[in-house]
């Protein structure tokens, strides 16, 4: 969907808004027509993003269709994707597949971005891989938000907002001339409190609230003519309760005589019940929360850039130095239950990131060639601890999971309705406390992270890049050429500080009983120092781009394209990742062999029984993207559309499988695996490393069309179809069997990735007689196809096709010195959930390995994270 945007930095436009077929974007770091642009950019206007009640990123959902910003556990890992592909944000060490840049500043992460951002000059989204035109590369394009810079002029904005949920935002602007064309400086400011929508039925809390802040200051120079300097120091602070989760109503599959899958209530939820749980499965908006739980989530963001833009005799030179530094520390109630079975207070993640970007452009032989150097470097240090252990019910909780896994096995054992499960005799099972009395170990209740364990994570990168535009024939046809080289290096240091010992001596002995005792890792031995072996990566790759454009006339350019993006590999920051130690002289037969040929692997080799380093790493991810476009502008109205192809190697998946996250890549075989691959088994279906292919494929059409058809009336209409989905026959990384949770993968379409999406808006905005009054009427909306919202593709967490509707309608005083606009988000009050998973240890399976005989039964529950319902309110505005 594209609205006018205006350029902001050299070369300059015109400050006047721009109308339909004359829409001005910097999208390839010039100012031009977005007619003339041969890439799929999605351009937001200041006035569109106001409208559609903008204030952070995850709003641009209903303005941009290929865009797709959704989270789970907490803001700061929000995932955005783009054409159906991205990466999933729960683990501090994968970077996002779109890259975010805010004032020409690449933002690490996307959770970032989800603080509110005040004034907004424009949005602009770029589809596809980039790495010619940005410092930072990113595999599947880009979202490059622009702040409105000072102006030399003295003014000064208020907005107050009063909605539902008890929802205050307050904001405020203040622009000075300090010296008449030569400095303006800029100070806004922002506090935005409002009730959460997610309540506790145990203890009346709420959650999913709003409680942020922030302050920003800039200062513009322009010493001379040829030389602007743009200082930005930014501030921004929550103190939020995200993100609770309700529970999906699910029962228990199992298969007749026949064959066929048949559905029976639950047997999990009476044991949970019986236990004292006070879940609402089914009740999007009821939680049941431990008392002594919270989803606390405190995080500040501040940071300090500076750009110059210097007009030379041979271009315009630009430089951008920046440092952030985002910290985020997380409480959550693990089991998302009133149940005290495991929780966290402390998870924290501190981002430090210096970054420096030059950029020297300008143009030759009679402008027939605009040509683009530059280098970028960044420096970014992670930290990451944790603190989530075992609480006062894990035990007995425990003690059920086994009894009800027994009473499948001896019907009549398990009496549901006894909550301590204590109608076993010992002698069939003794108990997690007798357990732990026999082997030695400190009980589960308080066992777990201390808090003392954590990873240090470093990357530096480095890159040079050029992007050339030639014009062949000079307004008919135009050849882009792109290129770029990048190195990135990563290590690692880490602390392991496991209390948990139970685990270790239940695995020591082979117990199934480890299953539980160990979901909170208990890796031996003290992590990994600096230098250890795998504990660094360093790789250097070659992208680029080229692309073909063609104007017949004035009004039409065809073009064709072709990207190779590249994400770099890493590290998995979980230790859940590293090998599990195993005895070969305990257990059963089948399990000391098993343990045998692990130890009988190499040193350093997935699978070998011995916790390295090695263990945390994947591989980078690359894609290869074709693109042939077509875009016609005329004033008042203008029509994009793109056709696109993209195939990814090395695809970074981030799998939640009911304990922890797994990560892997994704390829595929060009041998057939004969079904392995979905077999449920971790020993089958390998590939040799000289037999891979693609593992990912995003295909699909996309159309966006903006009309003004009379004045002061303007439509916007997008619609986009994608078939994002995995190949068939697909491993793991470097050929690996793929990981039995991932069974459901092959061949079928990605997590997040509707098939089919529209969106679109209204706006009138009609003088009021001759007063100078101007009134507002405005709509947008989203429709997206049936999606499912889990990363293992259990139908279970699909969500079905839904429309969200927003719409504002207001008054405005003369040159908009003052508005009153009434509005609501979701008018319909849609119930939908963004993200679907396994609830932790309580149940497993799912339809799909029922229905294939891979497991015999299911009790499961799901959780899910909703989205907002709807929201309402009144905002008043002054300008000075």
């Amino acid at each position: 969907m594209s609205f006018a945007a205006q350029a902001q930095d050299a070369p300059r436009v015109s400050e006047a808004p721009a109308v339909a077929g004359d829409i001005i974007v910097t999208a390839t770091r010039r100012a031009q027509a977005l007619s003339d642009v041969p890439i799929a950019v999605s351009a937001l206007s200041a006035d569109q993003l106001t409208n559609a009640g903008t204030t952070d990123i995850r709003s641009l959902n209903q303005l941009a269709p290929s865009l797709l910003v959704s989270g789970a556990t907490s803001e700061a890992s929000f995932t955005a994707r783009i054409r159906g592909v991205g990466t999933v944000g729960e683990n501090p060490g994968l970077e996002s597949s779109v890259a975010l840049f805010i004032d020409g500043v690449y933002r690490s992460r996307t959770g970032t971005g989800l603080s509110d951002l005040g004034e907004i000059e424009r949005v602009e989204v770029l589809r596809g891989p980039q790495g010619t035109l940005f410092g930072r590369n990113a595999s599947a394009g880009i979202i490059n938000v622009t702040t409105k810079k000072p102006a030399f002029e003295t003014a000064a904005s208020a907005a107050v907002t009063y909605g539902n949920y008890d929802n205050i935002r307050v904001e405020g602007m203040v622009n000075g001339v300090i010296a008449e064309g030569f400095a303006a400086a800029k100070l806004e400011g922002l506090f935005h409190k409002r009730d959460g929508y997610m309540k506790d039925v145990v203890t009346g809390r709420d959650f999913n609230d709003r409680n942020r802040w922030m302050l920003r200051g800039q200062l513009l120079l322009e010493p001379s003519p040829d030389v602007t300097i743009r200082i930005i120091g930014d501030y921004a602070g929550r103190d939020e309760q995200c993100c609770a989760a309700s529970v999906l109503d699910a029962g228990s599959l199992s298969r007749d005589a026949d064959g066929n899958v048949i559905t029976s209530p639950n047997t999990l939820l009476p044991i949970l019940r019986a236990l004292g749980s006070q879940i609402q499965p089914g009740e999007l908006f009821k939680v049941a929360v431990s008392p002594s739980s919270s989803y606390s989530g405190d995080s500040t963001d501040w940071g300090l850039s500076g750009e110059i833009n210097w007009s030379t005799g041979i271009g315009t030179l630009t430089s951008i130095t920046a440092y952030r530094d985002y910290e985020y520390v997380q409480g959550q109630d693990g089991d998302f239950s009133n149940l005290d079975i495991w929780a966290r207070t402390d998870f924290q993640r501190r981002f430090r990131t210096f970054s420096q970007e030059l950029r020297m452009q300008g143009t030759l032989f009679e402008d027939r060639l605009d040509w683009l150097v530059g280098g970028y470097y960044s420096d970014e240090k992670l930290f990451l601890s944790d603190n989530i252990q075992f609480g006062a019910d894990s035990e007995r909780f425990g003690d059920c999971l086994v009894a009800n896994a027994l009473n499948a096995a001896f019907p009549g054992t398990l009496n549901p309705a006894v909550p301590r499960c204590t109608n076993l005799p010992a002698s069939v099972w003794p108990g997690y406390a007798n357990l732990a009395a026999a082997l030695g170990a400190p009980r589960l209740p308080g066992t777990g992270s201390t808090g003392d364990g954590w990873f240090r994570h470093n990357s530096r990168n480095y890159a040079f890049f050029t992007h050339n535009v030639i014009d062949i024939i000079p307004d008919t046809l135009t050849l882009t050429l792109g290129a770029r080289y990048t190195n990135e290096r990563k290590t690692i240091e880490s602390v392991f500080d496991s209390s948990n010992q139970l685990c270790t001596a239940l695995r020591a002995i082979a117990s199934t009983a480890a299953a539980l005792p160990c979901a909170i890792n208990s890796t031996g031995g003290p992590g990994f120092s600096k230098g250890d072996v795998g504990t660094r990566i360093s790789e250097g790759k070659w992208t680029g781009t080229a692309s073909l454009a063609w104007k017949p006339n004035e009004d039409v350019m065809v073009y064709g394209s072709w990207a190779r993006g590249y994400k770099a590999g890493g590290f998995n920051l979980d230790g859940s990742a590293l090998d599990p130690v195993c005895n070969p002289n305990a257990g059963t037969a089948a399990q000391q062999a098993a343990c045998a040929a692990q130890l009988a692997r190499p040193a350093y080799t997935s699978g070998n029984a011995r916790p390295e380093a090695t263990d945390l790493q994947f591989s980078a991810e690359t894609v290869d993207a074709y693109e042939f476009g077509v875009k016609f502008s005329k004033p008042g109205f203008s029509a994009n559309l793109a056709l696109f192809k993209q195939d990814f190697n090395d695809f970074q998946l981030n799998t939640y499988n009911g304990v922890n996250f797994e990560v892997t890549n994704i390829q595929a075989c060009r041998d057939d695996l004969g079904g392995a691959d979905s077999d449920g088994s971790a020993l089958t279906g390998a590939c040799a490393p000289d037999r891979l292919k693609p593992g990912v494929s995003s295909k699909g059409v996309e159309l966006e069309l903006s009309a003004s058809p009379i004045r002061n009336l303007s439509f916007t209409q997008g619609l986009t179809y994608t078939d994002t989905r995995f190949a068939s026959n697909l491993v793991g990384t470097q050929g690996r069997p793929l990981a039995p949770t991932l069974f459901q993968l092959p061949g079928r379409r990605m997590s997040n990735a509707p098939e089919f999406v529209m969106s679109g808006s209204a706006s009138w905005t009609p003088d009021l007689g001759d007063s100078g009054l101007k009134g507002l009427v405005y709509v947008d909306y989203r429709f997206q196809s049936d999606t499912n919202t889990g990363s293992d593709l259990d139908i279970e967490k699909i969500q079905d096709a839904y429309v969200i509707v927003n719409g504002r309608i207001g008054i405005a005083g003369p040159d908009r010195r003052w508005s009153v606009e009434l509005w609501g988000q979701n008018l319909f009050n849609k119930q939908y959930f963004q993200i679907g998973a396994d609830m932790p240890l309580q149940g497993s399976g799912t339809f799909r390995g029922v229905a294939s005989g891979l497991q015999n039964n299911t009790n499961a529950l799901f959780v899910t994270f909703p989205g907002e319902p709807r929201m309402f309110g009144i905002t008043g505005r002054v300008r000075f």
